[in-house]
């Protein structure tokens, strides 16, 4: 990025975050996060005694393991602390809860999981769902898309940000919507969960490419100070601009790289030909 960008007189004013809430916003998000990893691990339990040969795959649980912990490195001190003082710990916290930690939860296989470990008229019900209209359209790549990389447009080149870190609530919806999109795009694009709407690999690397370049000329844009929104000191959203730009990158390579480990050929069946027997095509 060039120095030579800035406009020292693009209207980037003094931070007004909340301050911390006092221990009670650590022990919330801390005590949250225990269920969820209990969660887990009494599903995988479940499936590990109801099929021992098979099991649950360890590296799944260290994967979902590790999302929860990058959360948590997230949302408890020293990062929550600086977020709220320092827009440059606020894009580490954007970073850590929207991006790397979507990947790791989603690499997790949590819905495989929870199909295997419900009784079997439950999991009939899930799967019915996953195969809805709703969900389908919810687990597309251009969902994923617009709720994760194209909510920061609004939420950098509007009041949205401040108005939002002005509240404690208004905070805390910040960071729900970060992880909830961020995992929705994870899953749409390299999710090992399954996703019945979810198109070919091509296009699922368009999509990402989108997601790069949308962030990109994000982080250029706020770096240069064209149109951002965001009432912090000039260093701090030039700091934040940088977080973006090469932390986005950093993340969406081991996106990619997560698509293609967990791609698999996808089959179907032509009709039968003149021969009487059916024909597999595979699809790469």
């Amino acid at each position: 990025m060039d120095h030579g960008t800035l406009h020292a007189h693009h209207g980037i004013l003094h931070p007004h975050h909340h301050e911390g809430g006092g221990p009670l916003e650590s022990v919330l998000p801390a005590l949250a996060l225990l269920v969820c990893a209990g969660g887990y691990l009494l599903l995988a339990h479940r499936v590990r005694r109801r099929n021992p040969v098979r099991g649950w795959s360890p590296w799944r649980t260290a994967a979902f393991g590790t999302g929860l912990v990058l959360v948590a490195a997230a949302l408890l001190p020293p990062v929550a602390g600086l977020a709220h003082r320092d827009f440059r710990g606020h894009m580490a916290q954007h970073m850590l809860i929207g991006m790397y930690a979507p990947l790791a939860l989603v690499l997790g296989a949590p819905v495989t999981l929870l199909l295997r470990a419900l009784p079997a008229p439950r999991a009939r019900r899930l799967t019915a769902f996953l195969h809805s209209g709703p969900a389908r359209l919810l687990a597309h790549p251009a969902t994923g898309l617009l709720l994760s990389t194209g909510s920061l447009v609004v939420l950098y080149f509007t009041p949205l940000y401040g108005t939002a870190s002005a509240h404690p609530a208004g905070h805390w919806l910040l960071h729900a919507h970060f992880l909830l999109s961020g995992c929705l795009f994870a899953y749409a694009v390299a999710g090992p969960d399954p996703a019945p709407a979810r198109p070919g690999v091509r296009t699922r690397l368009v999509y990402l490419g989108c997601a790069i370049a949308v962030h990109a000329v994000v982080a250029q844009l706020m770096y240069g100070g064209f149109w951002v929104d965001v009432r912090a000191p000039v260093p701090q959203v030039q700091g934040g601009a940088m977080i973006m730009y090469y932390g986005g990158d950093i993340a969406e390579l081991l996106l990619a790289a997560a698509l293609i480990a967990t791609w698999r050929p996808e089959r179907r069946v032509m009709p039968r030909p003149r021969s009487g027997h059916p024909v597999e095509v595979v699809e790469y």
